[in-house]
């Protein structure tokens, strides 16, 4: 369950809260973060990019987020009760008093069951992240307060995720999302970057200058009196007469570059005085200090509020990108998948460093389309994505071979792996059969696969036609086994009607003889690439038998995924002797 040591990830398709019960050990992960759906009564779609110039956008219900109290929100509720956890079963019933039986309600008990497997699986070590906005975030903190415990919260970390919204007269512009850090223990890993220094600072804080570079003058003692080495005079300073004690800063031993374990506090002193890093007074009675240089290291620790500013490139001290830049709202086009509430990978990997090591596993059990996952990977860490939708899946998959290609080596879980779990599938689920089956041949589905106005048209694909030009060609998919040639004639006049050259019809069952007649009635299409099919029929167990529709070179449905680097110092054993103690 690796990234980049050989073994295998893994991204299951399922209910989260199944498959954390079924498959998920106690305290075997060291990272979760979770961006769930956010109680926004919301329908989101994925907006599919057609290449230039051929035909329109396209765009297909990814998920819906609406709540309702119901059956399944009532057994949540009772199984929170049965868990054990009184503080969690007394808060939610007084919210379910508070706020009653509605949308929000239902919300809160499907996340706060699903909370407490996410808490079971978390390591001593572990760290948590729930990412949310002010629509429950409030609420959502009062769970996560009964499951992690209140003395377990690190940091409500706040994002800003777009630039601006300007039209709006009853409320401020709402520019942010809320990160909810938690911990299952005092001893977590936790080891935060910097940001760098404005220059402007620079110029002001480090005035003085000598051979080695810019340098300010910092204190050398800390508040209160000592008896011990720490409180004795050197060289006619007392500190003590000033209530204070020596405060040697273990970075400044560490530029003395030996073993100075074994050297008493006075000997150190001498030693950094030798070396030119005390700074004596010029006034009578004040204390020495010591030169803090700068060094290209330095910066601000990482704080909690992440939020791009733009126009600000060239302001800080050794960078050419703008204040948070690296985690500015997601705009670049070669990262954008089209998925509705995708953040941007620079975000994930800000979590990730500062939170676990190369080597741990991270969990994302909502992971839509796979920032989690992917920064992970890139990150040389093991992971575990978990989605509901097919649809996300298929892009996660995609994402992640187009990325890293071989290295990405991943086992995919509860999606069909024979003819017979993608039959169940057509049988049982129809709507998520026909995305699977258009998303696994290379196409993108239609309009989350709504019969209507469409006619029996499930989904698209594009390939290069004659001249080299990007052609549109039409899918149909058909899940039960009452098939017979009035389908496939229906989609050869829909491709009649709008202009398409190539169709595709896909089907559960084998095909009568009836309908491979009425498909080779169509003939064939003549491209550089050779002749092809107009119309042709392709079935489960042709896929499974490892074939292919004939069909020329397939255009990526959307955008494809740039390849991604992955660096040796992002591998397991890269971080060996980073020191990890508790908050």
């Amino acid at each position: 369950m690796a990234s980049g040591n050989g073994t295998v990830d893994r991204l299951y398709y399922g209910d989260n809260l199944d498959i954390l019960r079924a498959h998920i050990g106690d305290e075997s992960v060291d990272l979760v973060y979770l961006d769930p759906p956010f109680n926004s009564n919301a329908s989101y779609n994925i907006l599919f990019r057609s290449p230039t110039g051929i035909g329109a956008d396209a765009s297909i219900e990814a998920f819906d987020d609406s709540w309702s109290w119901g059956p399944a929100a009532a057994g949540a509720l009772m199984d929170i009760t049965n868990s054990g956890n009184h503080r969690l079963h007394v808060l939610m019933q007084a919210m379910r008093t508070a706020i009653g039986e509605n949308a929000m309600m239902a919300y809160l008990v499907m996340m706060a069951v699903r909370l407490q497997e996410l808490h079971r699986v978390l390591k001593p070590t572990g760290s948590f992240y729930l990412h949310c906005d002010p629509t429950a975030s409030h609420y959502l903190k009062l769970v996560l307060d009964a499951v992690f415990g209140v003395e377990n919260f690190r940091n409500e970390i706040v994002w800003r995720r777009t630039n601006a919204h300007n039209k709006l007269s009853r409320q401020y512009g709402p520019v942010h999302d809320t990160i909810l850090f938690y911990s299952r223990t005092d001893t977590v890993t936790f080891h935060p970057g910097h940001r760098p220094y404005t220059r402007n600072y620079v110029r002001q804080s480090f005035p003085t200058s000598d051979a080695r570079g810019p340098y300010q003058s910092n204190v050398l003692t800390g508040a209160g009196i000592r008896t011990g080495d720490s409180g004795k005079a050197w060289r006619g300073y007392d500190p003590n007469l000033k209530g204070r004690h020596w405060a040697i800063p273990q970075k400044l031993v560490r530029e003395l570059a030996c073993d100075m374990s074994d050297r008493s506090l006075p000997e150190i002193l001498n030693e950094l005085d030798a070396r030119q890093l005390i700074l004596h007074p010029k006034s009578s009675g004040a204390l020495p200090r010591y030169k803090q240089y700068l060094d290209t290291g330095d910066g601000v620790l990482f704080q909690d509020i992440w939020a791009y500013q733009p126009g600000t490139r060239g302001i800080l001290q050794g960078v050419a990108e703008g204040i948070d830049e690296d985690i500015k709202w997601l705009d670049a086009d070669d990262e954008k998948l089209g998925y509705p509430t995708q953040k941007p990978r620079g975000l994930l990997e800000c979590i990730i460093q500062t939170s676990s090591n190369p080597g741990d596993v991270v969990l994302d059990p909502f992971c839509g389309c796979g920032t989690a996952v992917d920064a992970a990977q890139k990150l040389g860490r093991h992971w575990i994505g978990i989605d509901i939708t097919h649809l996300a899946i298929g892009l996660i998959e995609k994402r992640l071979r187009e990325g890293y290609g071989e290295a990405a080596r991943f086992e995919t879980i509860g999606s069909p792996r024979d003819l017979a779990s993608a039959q169940r599938l057509a049988v049982d689920d129809p709507h998520q059969f026909q995305h699977w089956i258009t998303l696994k041949l290379g196409g993108w589905p239609w309009m989350g696969g709504r019969k209507g106005g469409d006619e029996g048209v499930d989904g698209y694909f594009y390939y290069v036609g004659e001249g080299g030009q990007t052609q549109t060609g039409v899918i149909s998919v058909k899940a039960g086994h009452n098939v017979n040639p009035a389908m496939v004639r229906d989609l050869g006049r829909v491709m009649q009607r709008d202009g398409h050259r190539i169709g595709l019809f896909v089907c559960a069952a084998a095909p009568t003889r009836g309908m491979e007649q009425e498909a080779d009635s169509h003939g064939l299409v003549q491209t550089e690439f050779g002749r092809f099919p107009a119309l042709q029929i392709f079935t489960l167990a042709e896929l499974f038998a490892d074939r292919h529709p004939r069909l020329p070179p397939l255009v990526s449905p959307n955008r494809k995924s740039p390849r991604i680097e992955t660096r040796v110092s992002h591998q397991p054993g890269a971080q060996a002797g980073l020191d990890f103690g508790g908050l």
